[in-house]
């Protein structure tokens, strides 16, 4: 096991207890988690999107209602994106030390993470990125956890050059590997959970979990899981390097892996026997985000098209 291998199984497990109580965003904030790609001369840690990704599964693996995904692993991104100026540098100091919350506005603008809130909006255009402060418009989504809202663009707005052609490309993909990676956690949860119950759950007088169909649906989901683990873990070190064929590895993660978490979910529901479809078990708060995370940032359909287009 390699010195980076253990420092994201010590993020992992910190996140996991952090996320075990209620997150704010001072919340977020005071764990370094908003700083965690700003460059350290603006007061964050320098890290790299390998290390937001481990927290992004674990907000997924613990179905947290946070603005990390828009006022953080998309607006550092975005800045970082940009070429240097007073303004980019400014807000990079000013995310990094919680006093200002943004969000990202991808193209068609009309469900954008966290803007409900957010101080100002970063909207990504062609020519660059302008940034805002007009009001958002709430969208009502089937996932509760999340809060998404529509943006309109400003033509007045200040406009922020992107360092090289790619940024707007690239900033897509993140966007979808992120998801991904949310995804991956809630698969995994909803496993784990599964597993716990039918160990204990009694019927003929034995766990159901020794009965044979439940043993096979319990090792397709561990399929899934795994196929998905590998195709994440892939689209993280493309996206990470910048490789060439980030796009590809990003359209296969999230058209597999954001597919796979709706089936593992429902599976999980359908195991759980009659207490799955109780608002008490909480199994459908992980399958309203999993179907979301499904059509958020290109859905495995369009994914999919990207995928096939290599062959034309």
């Amino acid at each position: 096991m390699t010195d980076f291998t253990e420092f994201h199984d010590e993020l992992r497990a910190v996140a996991s207890g952090i996320l075990a109580k209620d997150v704010d965003w001072s919340t977020l904030v005071e764990a370094g988690w908003v700083g965690l790609e700003v460059p350290e001369q603006y007061g964050g840690a320098g890290a790299s999107f390998a290390e937001v990704a481990v927290i992004c599964e674990e907000i997924g693996r613990a179905a947290a209602a946070t603005s990390f995904l828009g006022s953080a692993v998309l607006t550092v991104a975005t800045l970082n994106a940009l070429a240097p100026s007073a303004t980019r540098d400014r807000l990079l100091t000013e995310v990094a030390a919680g006093t200002t919350r943004l969000a990202v506005a991808l193209p068609p603008y009309d469900f954008v993470p966290d803007a409900e809130g957010a101080d100002r909006v970063l909207v990504v255009t062609d020519r660059g990125v302008a940034v805002t402060e007009q009001q958002a418009t709430p969208r009502p989504v089937v996932d509760q956890t999340r809060r998404l809202a529509a943006v309109a663009v400003e033509d007045s707005a200040e406009l922020l050059p992107f360092a090289d052609d790619g940024a707007a490309s690239r900033l897509r993909d993140r966007a979808a590997v992120a998801v991904a990676c949310d995804s991956l956690g809630l698969s995994e949860a909803m496993l784990a959970a599964t597993v716990d119950y039918v160990k204990v759950r009694q019927q003929f007088g034995r766990a159901i979990g020794s009965f044979q169909a439940v043993k096979h649906a319990c090792a397709d989901m561990q399929v899934s899981i795994a196929v998905s683990r590998q195709l994440v873990g892939d689209a993280v070190r493309a996206v990470t390097e910048q490789s060439p064929e980030a796009a590809v590895a990003v359209a296969m993660a999230k058209s597999y892996t954001c597919a796979a978490a709706v089936d593992v979910a429902g599976k999980a529901m359908q195991l759980h026997g009659g207490i799955g479809y109780t608002w008490e078990s909480g199994i459908h708060v992980y399958l309203k985000r999993a179907t979301l995370n499904r059509s958020l940032f290109g859905s495995p359909a369009a994914h999919r098209k990207t995928l096939s287009q290599r062959y034309h």
